[in-house]
Protein backbone atom coordinates (compact mmCIF):
# COMPACT_ATOMS: atom_id res chain seq x y z
CA UNK A 1 0.00 0.00 0.00
CA UNK A 2 1.31 3.02 -1.04
CA UNK A 3 2.10 6.24 1.52
CA UNK A 4 1.22 9.71 0.70
CA UNK A 5 4.73 11.36 2.02
CA UNK A 6 4.60 13.82 5.43
CA UNK A 7 6.37 16.47 3.52
CA UNK A 8 3.33 16.67 1.17
CA UNK A 9 0.71 16.64 4.02
CA UNK A 10 2.68 19.14 5.88
CA UNK A 11 2.82 21.63 2.90
CA UNK A 12 -1.49 21.30 2.07
CA UNK A 13 -1.99 21.98 6.00
CA UNK A 14 0.59 25.37 5.59
CA UNK A 15 -1.58 26.39 2.78
CA UNK A 16 -4.56 26.01 4.32
CA UNK A 17 -3.85 27.45 7.32
CA UNK A 18 -1.97 30.33 5.51
CA UNK A 19 -5.45 30.94 3.04
CA UNK A 20 -7.58 30.71 6.34
CA UNK A 21 -5.67 33.60 8.16
CA UNK A 22 -5.34 35.65 5.30
CA UNK A 23 -9.71 35.10 4.90
CA UNK A 24 -9.58 35.82 8.95
CA UNK A 25 -7.57 38.77 8.78
CA UNK A 26 -9.23 40.30 5.30
CA UNK A 27 -12.42 39.85 6.88
CA UNK A 28 -11.16 41.79 9.65
CA UNK A 29 -9.49 44.91 8.41
CA UNK A 30 -13.12 44.89 5.55
CA UNK A 31 -15.02 45.00 8.81
CA UNK A 32 -12.75 47.99 10.44
CA UNK A 33 -12.80 49.71 7.20
CA UNK A 34 -16.93 49.79 7.11
CA UNK A 35 -16.76 50.80 11.14
CA UNK A 36 -14.62 53.50 9.89
CA UNK A 37 -16.97 54.45 7.27
CA UNK A 38 -20.08 54.55 9.05
CA UNK A 39 -18.71 56.43 11.93
CA UNK A 40 -17.35 59.49 9.44
CA UNK A 41 -21.35 59.65 7.38
CA UNK A 42 -22.43 60.45 10.69
CA UNK A 43 -23.56 63.78 11.57
CA UNK A 44 -21.89 65.32 14.43
CA UNK A 45 -25.50 66.99 16.65
CA UNK A 46 -25.33 68.42 20.35
CA UNK A 47 -28.30 68.55 22.46
CA UNK A 48 -28.31 70.86 25.56
CA UNK A 49 -30.14 69.33 28.45
CA UNK A 50 -30.59 71.20 31.05
CA UNK A 51 -31.57 68.55 34.30
CA UNK A 52 -30.98 65.43 35.34
CA UNK A 53 -34.16 64.37 35.47
CA UNK A 54 -35.05 60.57 34.16
CA UNK A 55 -37.92 62.13 32.45
CA UNK A 56 -35.50 62.64 30.01
CA UNK A 57 -35.17 58.53 29.73
CA UNK A 58 -37.04 57.88 26.22
CA UNK A 59 -34.25 60.29 24.77
CA UNK A 60 -31.27 58.12 26.67
CA UNK A 61 -33.18 55.09 25.73
CA UNK A 62 -32.59 56.19 22.11
CA UNK A 63 -29.16 57.12 22.85
CA UNK A 64 -28.22 54.12 24.14
CA UNK A 65 -30.00 51.61 21.69
CA UNK A 66 -28.60 53.35 18.75
CA UNK A 67 -31.56 55.03 17.82
CA UNK A 68 -29.77 57.67 16.88
CA UNK A 69 -27.36 56.40 14.96
CA UNK A 70 -29.78 54.43 12.98
CA UNK A 71 -31.15 57.77 11.47
CA UNK A 72 -27.07 58.71 10.63
CA UNK A 73 -27.03 60.88 14.19
CA UNK A 74 -24.14 61.28 16.21
CA UNK A 75 -25.90 62.91 19.06
CA UNK A 76 -23.84 64.47 21.94
CA UNK A 77 -25.73 65.33 24.96
CA UNK A 78 -24.46 68.11 27.30
CA UNK A 79 -25.72 68.37 30.79
CA UNK A 80 -26.08 72.19 31.43
CA UNK A 81 -27.57 74.49 33.70
CA UNK A 82 -30.48 76.25 32.12
CA UNK A 83 -29.28 79.61 31.92
CA UNK A 84 -25.60 78.13 30.32
CA UNK A 85 -28.26 76.17 27.70
CA UNK A 86 -30.10 78.96 26.41
CA UNK A 87 -27.13 80.75 26.11
CA UNK A 88 -25.34 78.01 24.24
CA UNK A 89 -28.40 77.61 22.06
CA UNK A 90 -29.14 81.56 21.07
CA UNK A 91 -25.17 81.75 20.57
CA UNK A 92 -25.57 78.36 17.92
CA UNK A 93 -22.98 76.37 20.08
CA UNK A 94 -25.58 73.87 20.42
CA UNK A 95 -28.34 72.49 17.47
CA UNK A 96 -30.90 71.70 20.18
CA UNK A 97 -31.79 72.78 23.34
CA UNK A 98 -34.11 70.66 26.04
CA UNK A 99 -34.47 73.61 28.27
CA UNK A 100 -38.05 74.10 26.88
CA UNK A 101 -39.52 76.56 29.68
CA UNK A 102 -36.43 78.76 27.84
CA UNK A 103 -37.41 78.33 24.87
CA UNK A 104 -40.79 79.33 24.89
CA UNK A 105 -39.90 82.59 26.87
CA UNK A 106 -37.48 83.13 23.85
CA UNK A 107 -40.53 82.63 21.52
CA UNK A 108 -42.64 85.13 23.79
CA UNK A 109 -39.91 87.23 23.56
CA UNK A 110 -39.72 87.32 19.33
CA UNK A 111 -36.90 84.88 18.88
CA UNK A 112 -37.31 82.35 16.43
CA UNK A 113 -37.43 78.91 17.80
CA UNK A 114 -39.57 75.87 17.59
CA UNK A 115 -40.42 73.51 20.51
CA UNK A 116 -40.62 70.02 18.34
CA UNK A 117 -41.57 66.89 20.76
CA UNK A 118 -42.96 66.74 24.38
CA UNK A 119 -42.45 62.97 25.74
CA UNK A 120 -43.93 63.86 29.60
CA UNK A 121 -47.81 64.60 28.92
CA UNK A 122 -48.06 65.04 32.89
CA UNK A 123 -46.08 66.03 35.40
CA UNK A 124 -43.45 63.63 37.24
CA UNK A 125 -43.24 65.80 40.27
CA UNK A 126 -44.65 64.96 43.58
CA UNK A 127 -45.73 67.66 46.69
CA UNK A 128 -43.81 66.22 48.92
CA UNK A 129 -44.03 67.48 52.97
CA UNK A 130 -42.45 66.93 56.67
CA UNK A 131 -43.23 63.97 57.81
CA UNK A 132 -45.64 65.78 60.68
CA UNK A 133 -47.42 67.52 57.60
CA UNK A 134 -50.09 65.52 56.90
CA UNK A 135 -52.78 67.75 54.92
CA UNK A 136 -52.06 70.66 52.23
CA UNK A 137 -53.69 73.04 53.91
CA UNK A 138 -51.37 72.88 56.57
CA UNK A 139 -48.92 74.31 53.99
CA UNK A 140 -50.22 78.20 55.11
CA UNK A 141 -47.65 80.78 56.33
CA UNK A 142 -45.06 77.90 55.34
CA UNK A 143 -41.75 77.77 53.40
CA UNK A 144 -41.58 75.41 50.23
CA UNK A 145 -38.96 75.15 47.95
CA UNK A 146 -39.06 75.53 44.19
CA UNK A 147 -36.77 76.01 41.04
CA UNK A 148 -35.32 78.38 39.84
CA UNK A 149 -37.58 81.72 38.74
CA UNK A 150 -39.58 80.39 35.67
CA UNK A 151 -38.40 76.85 36.53
CA UNK A 152 -40.43 73.95 35.44
CA UNK A 153 -40.79 72.68 39.73
CA UNK A 154 -41.85 76.57 39.97
CA UNK A 155 -44.20 76.51 37.72
CA UNK A 156 -46.02 73.14 39.06
CA UNK A 157 -45.18 74.16 42.78
CA UNK A 158 -47.66 77.29 41.59
CA UNK A 159 -50.19 74.91 40.31
CA UNK A 160 -50.30 72.13 43.11
CA UNK A 161 -50.67 75.34 46.07
CA UNK A 162 -53.62 77.17 44.34
CA UNK A 163 -54.87 73.73 43.56
CA UNK A 164 -54.93 73.76 47.43
CA UNK A 165 -56.24 77.12 47.57
CA UNK A 166 -53.23 78.63 48.34
CA UNK A 167 -51.64 81.49 46.48
CA UNK A 168 -47.77 81.41 46.23
CA UNK A 169 -46.14 84.30 47.17
CA UNK A 170 -49.35 85.12 49.67
CA UNK A 171 -50.39 82.72 51.75
CA UNK A 172 -46.78 80.26 51.35
CA UNK A 173 -43.44 81.58 50.59
CA UNK A 174 -41.73 79.59 47.37
CA UNK A 175 -37.84 79.48 47.67
CA UNK A 176 -36.05 79.66 44.51
CA UNK A 177 -33.28 76.21 44.70
CA UNK A 178 -31.15 75.94 41.95
CA UNK A 179 -29.68 72.86 40.37
CA UNK A 180 -31.41 68.91 40.60
CA UNK A 181 -34.04 67.86 42.43
CA UNK A 182 -31.52 66.19 44.98
CA UNK A 183 -31.26 70.34 46.33
CA UNK A 184 -35.00 70.48 47.10
CA UNK A 185 -34.62 66.86 49.11
CA UNK A 186 -31.75 68.09 50.69
CA UNK A 187 -33.47 71.33 52.04
CA UNK A 188 -36.29 69.46 52.79
CA UNK A 189 -33.79 67.10 55.01
CA UNK A 190 -32.09 69.73 56.74
CA UNK A 191 -35.39 71.15 57.56
CA UNK A 192 -35.00 74.39 55.68
CA UNK A 193 -38.77 74.12 54.20
CA UNK A 194 -41.70 72.78 55.18
CA UNK A 195 -41.97 70.92 51.65
CA UNK A 196 -40.73 70.63 47.99
CA UNK A 197 -41.83 69.64 44.56
CA UNK A 198 -39.45 66.59 43.51
CA UNK A 199 -39.35 64.72 40.97
CA UNK A 200 -38.58 60.93 40.02
CA UNK A 201 -36.60 59.56 41.76
CA UNK A 202 -36.24 61.95 44.62
CA UNK A 203 -39.97 61.60 45.47
CA UNK A 204 -39.70 57.78 45.46
CA UNK A 205 -36.92 58.04 48.01
CA UNK A 206 -38.58 60.78 49.87
CA UNK A 207 -41.69 58.41 50.74
CA UNK A 208 -39.55 55.57 51.74
CA UNK A 209 -37.94 57.79 53.88
CA UNK A 210 -41.08 58.44 55.59
CA UNK A 211 -41.72 61.95 54.10
CA UNK A 212 -45.69 62.45 52.95
CA UNK A 213 -46.81 62.71 49.59
CA UNK A 214 -48.85 65.61 49.44
CA UNK A 215 -50.12 64.98 45.98
CA UNK A 216 -48.83 63.63 42.66
CA UNK A 217 -48.98 66.74 40.66
CA UNK A 218 -49.90 64.71 37.79
CA UNK A 219 -52.89 63.87 38.50
CA UNK A 220 -54.67 67.47 39.11
CA UNK A 221 -52.38 69.38 35.93
CA UNK A 222 -51.58 68.24 32.31
CA UNK A 223 -48.31 70.03 31.90
CA UNK A 224 -46.21 68.86 29.11
CA UNK A 225 -42.24 68.74 29.86
CA UNK A 226 -38.81 66.76 28.76
CA UNK A 227 -38.67 67.01 24.76
CA UNK A 228 -36.28 69.47 23.07
CA UNK A 229 -36.79 72.27 20.26
CA UNK A 230 -34.61 73.63 17.47
CA UNK A 231 -34.29 77.25 15.90
CA UNK A 232 -36.54 77.62 12.62
CA UNK A 233 -33.24 78.81 10.77
CA UNK A 234 -32.27 75.31 11.44
CA UNK A 235 -35.72 73.64 11.02
CA UNK A 236 -35.46 75.84 7.70
CA UNK A 237 -32.02 74.96 6.77
CA UNK A 238 -31.96 71.15 7.88
CA UNK A 239 -35.08 69.69 7.81
CA UNK A 240 -33.99 65.94 7.51
CA UNK A 241 -31.69 66.61 10.33
CA UNK A 242 -34.64 67.69 12.32
CA UNK A 243 -36.97 65.32 11.16
CA UNK A 244 -34.24 62.88 12.47
CA UNK A 245 -33.72 63.63 15.46
CA UNK A 246 -37.76 63.88 16.12
CA UNK A 247 -37.78 60.33 14.73
CA UNK A 248 -34.78 58.76 16.91
CA UNK A 249 -36.67 60.54 19.92
CA UNK A 250 -39.94 58.61 19.60
CA UNK A 251 -38.83 55.59 19.07
CA UNK A 252 -36.88 55.89 22.53
CA UNK A 253 -40.66 57.18 23.88
CA UNK A 254 -41.68 54.06 21.97
CA UNK A 255 -39.56 51.49 23.23
CA UNK A 256 -39.89 52.75 27.09
CA UNK A 257 -43.62 52.53 27.16
CA UNK A 258 -43.67 48.99 25.30
CA UNK A 259 -44.31 46.49 28.37
CA UNK A 260 -42.14 43.87 26.62
CA UNK A 261 -38.71 46.10 27.51
CA UNK A 262 -39.48 46.44 30.56
CA UNK A 263 -36.52 44.72 32.14
CA UNK A 264 -34.18 46.86 29.12
CA UNK A 265 -35.74 49.84 30.15
CA UNK A 266 -35.21 49.53 33.65
CA UNK A 267 -31.34 48.60 33.09
CA UNK A 268 -30.86 51.68 31.01
CA UNK A 269 -32.27 53.66 33.65
CA UNK A 270 -30.02 51.74 36.42
CA UNK A 271 -27.29 52.61 34.29
CA UNK A 272 -27.58 56.11 32.92
CA UNK A 273 -28.56 57.07 36.14
CA UNK A 274 -26.14 54.80 38.40
CA UNK A 275 -29.17 53.56 40.74
CA UNK A 276 -27.94 49.72 41.99
CA UNK A 277 -31.36 49.25 43.66
CA UNK A 278 -33.73 47.29 41.41
CA UNK A 279 -36.73 47.91 44.24
CA UNK A 280 -36.20 51.91 43.62
CA UNK A 281 -35.80 51.54 39.96
CA UNK A 282 -38.82 50.04 39.46
CA UNK A 283 -40.79 52.52 41.28
CA UNK A 284 -38.90 55.43 39.08
CA UNK A 285 -40.28 53.41 36.16
CA UNK A 286 -43.84 53.22 37.17
CA UNK A 287 -43.82 56.80 38.26
CA UNK A 288 -42.52 57.73 34.67
CA UNK A 289 -44.95 55.59 32.79
CA UNK A 290 -47.77 57.76 34.96
CA UNK A 291 -46.64 60.70 32.99
CA UNK A 292 -45.06 59.68 29.12
CA UNK A 293 -47.15 60.17 26.64
CA UNK A 294 -48.22 58.04 24.89
CA UNK A 295 -47.24 58.29 20.93
CA UNK A 296 -45.79 61.89 22.34
CA UNK A 297 -49.65 63.27 22.27
CA UNK A 298 -49.72 66.52 23.61
CA UNK A 299 -53.40 68.28 23.66
CA UNK A 300 -53.50 71.90 22.17
CA UNK A 301 -54.64 72.70 25.85
CA UNK A 302 -52.04 71.27 27.56
CA UNK A 303 -49.47 73.20 25.36
CA UNK A 304 -51.44 76.69 26.37
CA UNK A 305 -51.22 76.45 29.71
CA UNK A 306 -47.36 75.09 29.45
CA UNK A 307 -47.06 78.49 27.73
CA UNK A 308 -49.57 80.24 29.58
CA UNK A 309 -47.73 79.44 32.76
CA UNK A 310 -44.14 79.62 31.46
CA UNK A 311 -44.94 83.49 30.44
CA UNK A 312 -46.41 83.99 34.35
CA UNK A 313 -43.23 82.77 35.66
CA UNK A 314 -40.92 84.59 33.28
CA UNK A 315 -43.07 87.79 33.87
CA UNK A 316 -43.98 88.13 30.21
CA UNK A 317 -46.97 90.24 29.48
CA UNK A 318 -47.39 89.73 25.78
CA UNK A 319 -49.81 86.61 24.89
CA UNK A 320 -49.18 84.27 23.06
CA UNK A 321 -50.52 81.18 21.07
CA UNK A 322 -49.50 77.43 21.36
CA UNK A 323 -48.86 76.95 17.70
CA UNK A 324 -46.65 80.21 17.68
CA UNK A 325 -44.20 77.78 19.93
CA UNK A 326 -44.39 74.58 18.49
CA UNK A 327 -43.75 72.75 15.46
CA UNK A 328 -45.54 69.22 15.58
CA UNK A 329 -44.96 68.36 11.83
CA UNK A 330 -41.81 66.54 11.84
CA UNK A 331 -43.55 63.85 14.91
CA UNK A 332 -46.77 63.94 12.89
CA UNK A 333 -44.82 62.21 10.12
CA UNK A 334 -42.43 60.38 12.49
CA UNK A 335 -45.95 58.68 14.38
CA UNK A 336 -47.12 57.78 10.48
CA UNK A 337 -44.31 55.87 9.32
CA UNK A 338 -43.37 54.31 12.60
CA UNK A 339 -47.08 53.50 12.55
CA UNK A 340 -46.81 51.24 9.49
CA UNK A 341 -43.67 49.23 11.24
CA UNK A 342 -45.84 48.26 14.57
Amino acid sequence: MSKVPTTSMSRRAQNWLFLLVLWVVTSTLTLVASDAAAQSTLKKVRLGIAATSVGFLPIYAAYHRGFFRDEGIDLEIILMSLAAANNAFFKGEIGYSAGLTGLAAAVARNYPAKILIFTVAKPLQSFVSRKEIKDPRELKGKKIAGSTPGGSATILAYQALRHFGLEPGKDVSVTPIGGSGAARLAVLEQGLVDASLLSVPENVIALDRGYNELIFVGDIVTFPQNGFGTSVNRIQQQPEEVYKMVRATLRGLIYIMDEANRDSARDIMMKQWKVSDQKLAAGMLGYLKRGFAKDAVISPEGVQLFVDLTRETSNISQPISAAQVVDFSFLDRARKELRGTR
